[in-house]
């Protein structure tokens, strides 16, 4: 299914990259591994060996997919993790083995494994024929994901395990598939902003299920289910008060704790802040009305209506967390719903 991924279009035609894909040059390989992973040691199997690595990368919003084999047998560790990168490493051919909880994982054709690089020590082996189509995803895209479908953070259970996830018959290797076909267009990775925002959404959305599964967990009722009372009463004010932007000071008050108690229950069972929670609805709220408000309302407005007196730092916040600016989301609107 991934035997062409990122080297044939939807239609089967080669795709023309316009970086170098090919070399057997050690500072080459390197270079652009730090570009497209992080920082770590790598040591070649056999001392003397060169390198004949394949290196082609794509993007899908803040996700890097990478087809990437060195053309030689290694071994890598000391990932930096400081980088802050989630590695989704899926063998197209060859083997990999990786350390694991307890030991070690060999990974196959059609087999994919997942390691916080932020959160977690890592190492891996490939043999001389390892072929890899990997994904390299912001620690903090995840937690945005996490808290934005599921309404919590999974806590260090997930993110310091590393573990082996899809399989050959699993939904993953048919969502990798359609995303490295998704954002080819006629021979070069597509600058469709908003597809490419619609495939890191599934992306992330898939890999944090898939993630989950393999370690017991349930973003549906696990850790949600867990929260006190106090928690899921003062998510219900911010949810409904989200536009008049209730204080934390009296969302605590008015649940019966103290803000220091509900700021440390948010981050023990929701892995964020209650302030942070309250600005991610109002993000929401924000979205929905360029969506939906009569045409000839500006953004302006909107967002006046929404207390963002700071435009310039409400785009950042915005575009961080929707892939897009507020203008763009309007103006894609704006074409479709007609004036009041």
């Amino acid at each position: 299914m991934l035997e062409h991924a990122l080297v044939l279009d939807s239609l089967g035609s080669p795709i023309r990259h316009q970086q170098k894909t090919h070399s057997a040059d050690w500072d080459e390989v390197e270079d652009f591994c730090r570009s497209v992973y992080m920082r770590y040691r790598v040591r070649p199997l056999d001392r003397l060996s060169r390198p004949d690595a394949t290196m082609i990368s794509a993007k899908a919003g803040c996700v890097t997919m990478t087809r990437f084999a060195y053309g030689t047998g290694i071994h890598l560790d000391r990932f930096d993790p400081d980088a802050g990168n989630i590695l989704v490493l899926n063998t197209l051919r060859g083997a990999l083995d990786h350390q694991a909880d307890g030991g070690s994982v060999a990974t196959g054709a059609g087999e994919s494994f997942v390691v916080d690089c932020s959160r977690a020590e890592y190492w891996l082996e490939g043999d001389p024929n390892h072929m890899q189509l990997n994904l390299t995803i912001p620690h903090q895209a995840m937690v945005d994901t996490a808290e934005r479908w599921f309404g919590f953070v999974p806590d260090d259970r997930l993110w310091t395990s590393r573990v082996k996830i899809g399989g050959p018959n699993s939904a993953w290797p048919a969502l990798l598939d359609y995303a490295t076909r998704a954002l080819t267009r006629e021979g070069e990775v597509s600058s469709n902003a908003v597809l490419a925002r619609h495939v890191e959404e599934m992306l992330c959305v898939e890999l944090l299920r898939q993630w989950a599964s393999a370690n017991g967990l349930s973003l549906e009722t696990g850790a949600r289910c867990a929260a006190p009372a106090y928690v899921r009463a003062a998510e219900e004010i911010m949810e409904a008060e989200a536009r008049e932007a209730p204080s934390i000071g009296d969302v605590a008050k008015r649940v019966g704790v103290s803000a220091r108690t509900l700021s440390g229950g948010f981050q023990k069972f929701r892995g964020i802040s209650p302030r942070a929670f309250l600005v991610a609805r109002r993000l929401e709220g924000f979205r929905r009305d360029l969506e939906t408000l009569p045409a000839n309302v500006t953004v302006t407005v909107i967002a006046a209506d929404w207390g963002f007196s700071n435009f310039g730092a409400l785009a950042g916040r915005y575009r961080d967390r929707f892939g897009e600016t507020p203008s763009q989301t309007r103006g894609r609107s704006a074409r479709r719903i007609r004036p009041h």
